[in-house]
C-alpha cells in the first residue's frame, strides 16, 4: 500500500509540477548564438525550440529539443535540457590585426563556407506567474565542421527573453 501510495504522489507531482506554464514563446536570445528564439510545447514537459542566430561574418538556424523538470520547488522555475543541431553560413571576411600602434598585418582571410553541428543545451527558465514574459539562462555547447576543413566548439552561454502565450 506504501509503495501504491509514494508512486502515486510521484507521478502528481512529476505531472503538476512539471507542465509547461505556456504554450508558446517567441523572443531574443543573447550570447554567442544570439538572435530571435521561438519554442513550442509538444507535450506537457517536452518542447521544440529554433533559434536563428547572427553575429559579425554569418547566420545560423539550430533546433533543439528539451525537456522541462521543475526547479527548486518553485511555481514557474523550470530546469530544461536537451539536444539538437544546427546549420551555419559564412560570409567572406578580411580582417586586420594590430600588434603596435603603427604596425599591423593582414592575414586572415575566411572564404565563406557552410557548416553543421550538433548541440546540447541545459538552462534553467522562469515564466512570471500572471505576466507573459519568461526568462532564461543556459548553456548550449555546440560542436561544428564546416567545408573549409575546419572544426570548432564552444560553450555559447546565453541570456533569454521571451513573449509568452
Amino acid at each position: 500500500m506504501k509503495t501504491i501510495v509514494i508512486i502515486l504522489a510521484l507521478l502528481f507531482a512529476t505531472t503538476t509540477f512539471g507542465q509547461a506554464t505556456y504554450n508558446t514563446a517567441i523572443g531574443l536570445r543573447a550570447g554567442e548564438t544570439s538572435g530571435l528564439t521561438a519554442k513550442q510545447f509538444i507535450g506537457s514537459s517536452t518542447a521544440i525550440e529554433g533559434i536563428v542566430g547572427a553575429w559579425r561574418y554569418g547566420i545560423s538556424a539550430t533546433v533543439l529539443f528539451e525537456k522541462y523538470v521543475p526547479a527548486f520547488n518553485t511555481s514557474g522555475l523550470n530546469w530544461y535540457y536537451g539536444a539538437g543541431g544546427h546549420a551555419s553560413f559564412k560570409n567572406r571576411y578580411y580582417d586586420r590585426y594590430y600588434y603596435s600602434r603603427r604596425d599591423y598585418y593582414d592575414n586572415y582571410y575566411y572564404n565563406g563556407g557552410f557548416g553543421l553541428g550538433i548541440d546540447g543545451i541545459l538552462g534553467i527558465e522562469y515564466k512570471i506567474n500572471g505576466a507573459p514574459i519568461a526568462f532564461s539562462l543556459d548553456l548550449k555547447p555546440f560542436f561544428e565542421i564546416n567545408t573549409n576543413g575546419g572544426a570548432w566548439g564552444s560553450l555559447d552561454p546565453g541570456l533569454g527573453i521571451k513573449v509568452a502565450f
